[in-house]
């Protein structure tokens, strides 16, 4: 379909019934076809549809009637409900899937004990009846629902195989043990039958357990609005009211440590604000009136009234969690191969296995439909794609165990596929590249005892955010009992105090040379320095002489300028792009050998250079710490997170590097290109099995040597087939990083 459905009205839905990549383009292709439709993106991960439409008459029954045509349904909803039901509708099936998969393991591992080791015996035939219907009837019985429901409307997909094998396999069976020759039954393929299910919903489990989590950004991005905000009315009176009843030109009132639920300007009061969050940038801002702020940030310390500009779905916040959600509603590159093999699998096994019954049947002679029978079972048991199911997901769970060993968390398989291709990648500067935390990186006069007791007490008495980080570079080492009074804080600037009957002033160069200070040349060619090298400078004078001079920045992590090094040398280009003004910029970038990199940035504009470079032809990874990443990640062909970073990137990116070294980066990249390797090695052995093993099956070695594939036979070759994919991707764990 058409992709340029940027003006066209979308709307978004929860779709049930779907188990399988040919459901999902079951799906996609009924909704294609409705007139109107200009753009269709199912997602199987968290089974929604997202439908662009270039005609607006096209209604919800419309769709949900093409949908139910093609055996699927479409609930209708608002989009408060529909990520409601679609988290809903996960946990039901994680609980069901864990539930059923329980079951059939414990019923199936004596059931194949027993067909192997005591299938002589004469009680062997009836206590495998009783473990494997169970298993048929209730773990079992989802595949047939389904399978039912595409035979209705004239459909196969992947449980319509299973379905078919196992009832075969489990119906022939019980008519051998109802009907036995020469007293004994013969025949009997229960194992067969449970071992087919159980594998197939272990593969299911498997996936779920992958794709878990996909909506926790959304849920994480929303729970930064406060449910509920204080409105002042035109008299000033102040109620506490929802926020949903928040309108356009309403001022609301913001407290210390309180969260900001609106885009709008201050219209009354100050103070420092952390936009961490938002902007990415550590260091808190003054907001006074006129000054524009937005929802999600956190009032430090002061009180102010915002006039609301954007609310709900019109703030930045907002904004942002949809395209996120659009992104993460993409399709992995990987689920076309699935996509592929889905479409013609299915028919294909059937079409054999009817060919090879009709042929033995006219030409087995006095054994025909005996024969028949038996290739037509035999076809279907070793033909069931739980291998071709396992491939993927076990692959994918050995590489996030190994990855989590190592402080890589790995969320799916699209970031997997693409990150062993990555040519270029842009980081974030704050708590990427840096460490994310103001601290003190330069200092002169604090030798002084004094000197460095009364910036302490000082410093203790501020509500400035780099308060903080000056008392902690001071330590609690020898102090002098100060008397500090008429102390006095100026926003934006600093404090003035009496300090032992002396005037005292620290922050500013502004603040100091408003009481008197001169500012030596020296002085002066060291602030340029710091300056140059992205610090802010703070200063400490006593009545118009100055005392002490300071330097903080957010400093370079250890490991940034040698992991950068590293992926250079690799062939992958770096970016840099930060909020931050470009002397700093240029400064952190020289400090670890970026050239290039962008200053001043807004969050749209991070997420349109990450596009540019893939217009361009590059496989992307951002890289980033905080919710003003968080466009540029979902943007991303790979996105990778800090650890120490906001939990909404974190649930955003495919990636995150718990301990935020970027060393990982280098570690995530080989793990993926083996990760990748093993899923070839998977599914390139599914499909050589079926493609050798089918026509075995079928008979087509007895001219030649008059060689029939056993039933039983054939369901061990199934299971080991599984069990080797398995073991393939366990080697994954031997193997160092």
């Amino acid at each position: 379909m058409s992709s340029s459905s940027e003006n066209a009205p979308v709307r978004s839905y929860a779709v049930q019934g779907m188990t399988c990549a040919s459901c999902v383009l079951g799906v996609e292709k009924a909704l294609a076809a409705v007139p109107g439709v200009q753009e269709v993106r199912v997602n199987l991960a968290d089974h929604s549809a997202r439908v662009a439409l270039s005609d607006r008459s096209v209604s919800d029954v419309d769709l949900r009637t093409a949908v139910r045509d093609a055996g699927y349904d479409l609930l209708i909803d608002n989009a408060l409900d529909l990520a409601a039901n679609l988290e809903a509708e996960r946990s039901r099936r994680m609980a069901q899937l864990r539930t059923r998969l329980a079951v059939a393991l414990t019923l199936t591992v004596p059931l194949v004990v027993i067909s192997m080791l005591f299938m002589h015996a004469h009680w062997s035939p009836w206590v495998q009846w009783m473990l494997a219907t169970p298993v048929v009837l209730w773990p079992g019985s989802t595949f047939f629902r389904n399978a039912w429901r595409q035979i209705l409307h004239g459909k196969a997909n992947m449980d319509t195989l299973v379905a078919l094998s196992t009832s075969v396999a489990y119906g022939t069976s019980t008519h051998a043990l109802l009907s036995p020759v020469d007293g004994q039954p013969h025949m009997l393929y229960f194992e067969s039958a449970a071992v087919v299910i159980t594998f197939i919903l272990l593969g299911r489990y498997l996936e779920e357990r992958a794709k878990a989590g996909t909506s926790g950004a959304i849920r994480e991005l929303m729970g930064m609005r406060p449910d509920r905000v204080v409105r002042l009315d035109a008299q000033g009176d102040a109620q506490e009211v929802p926020l949903q009843e928040v309108q356009v030109d309403d001022v609301v009132l913001v407290r210390t440590g309180e969260r900001v639920a609106v885009d709008g300007i201050v219209v009354h009061g100050s103070g420092h604000l952390d936009e961490r969050m938002i902007t990415g940038e550590p260091m808190p801002v003054l907001r006074a009136v006129g000054m524009r702020v937005v929802a999600g940030s956190i009032l430090q310390q002061g009180s102010v009234h915002v006039k609301a500009q954007q609310v709900g779905a019109g703030t930045h916040l907002a904004r942002v969690a949809q395209a996120v959600k659009e992104a993460q509603g993409s399709k992995a590159a990987i689920q076309l191969l699935v996509d592929k093999v889905a479409s013609w699998f299915v028919p294909l096994v059937l079409v054999v296995a009817l060919l090879a019954a009709m042929l033995w049947w006219v030409l087995g002679g006095d054994q025909g439909v005996e024969q028949a029978v038996r290739a037509f079972v035999t076809v279907l048991i070793i033909a069931c794609p739980c291998a071709l199911g396992l491939a993927t997901p076990t692959a994918i769970m050995a590489g996030i165990g190994i990855g989590a060993e190592h402080g890589i968390l790995i969320k799916d398989a699209a970031s997997l596929q693409l990150a062993q291709g990555i040519t270029a990648i842009v980081m974030d500067k704050t708590g990427t590249i840096t460490k994310g935390e103001p601290a003190v990186v330069g200092d002169i006069g604090l030798e002084d005892v004094q000197v460095r007791s009364v910036l302490r007490a000082m410093e203790l008495r501020s509500t400035h955010p780099l308060a903080a980080a000056v008392v902690a570079h001071l330590g609690t080492g020898t102090t002098i009992n100060l008397e500090v009074t008429e102390l006095t804080e100026v926003p934006g600037s600093g404090l003035l105090a009496m300090v032992d009957g002396s005037a005292w002033r620290v922050g500013s160069r502004r603040l100091v040379e408003e009481g008197g200070a001169r500012i030596a040349r020296s002085y002066s060619v060291l602030e340029r320095n710091w300056q140059e090298q992205g610090a802010s400078v703070i200063w400490l004078a006593k009545e118009g002489d100055v005392k002490a001079v300071l330097a903080l920045a957010d400093p370079v992590k250890p490991s940034s300028a040698d992991a950068i090094a590293a992926l250079q040398k690799s062939g992958i280009q770096v970016h840099m792009q930060t909020g931050d003004g470009r002397r700093t910029a240029q400064a952190v970038a020289g400090a670890v050998g970026i050239t290039d990199f962008r200053s001043e940035v807004v969050p749209k504009d991070k997420a349109a250079y990450v596009k540019g470079l893939q217009d361009a032809g590059h496989v992307v990874a951002m890289v980033g710490d905080g919710i003003n990443d968080a466009e540029a990640l979902a943007q991303a062909d790979v996105s990778l997170a800090m650890g120490q970073g906001s939990d909404v990137a974190m649930g955003v990116a495919h990636i995150t590097l718990v301990g935020g070294d970027l060393l990982s980066i280098h570690k995530a990249i080989s793990l993926s290109r083996r990760t990748m390797g093993t899923i070839r090695q998977n599914l390139f052995w599914a499909f050589i099995y079926n493609v050798v093993s089918i026509p075995i099956a079928a008979g087509v070695l007895y001219p030649i040597n008059g060689f029939l594939l056993d039933p039983m036979v054939a369901g061990g070759a199934m299971a080991l087939s599984s069990v080797s994919v398995v073991l393939n991707s366990l080697r994954l764990r031997f193997r160092a990083m």
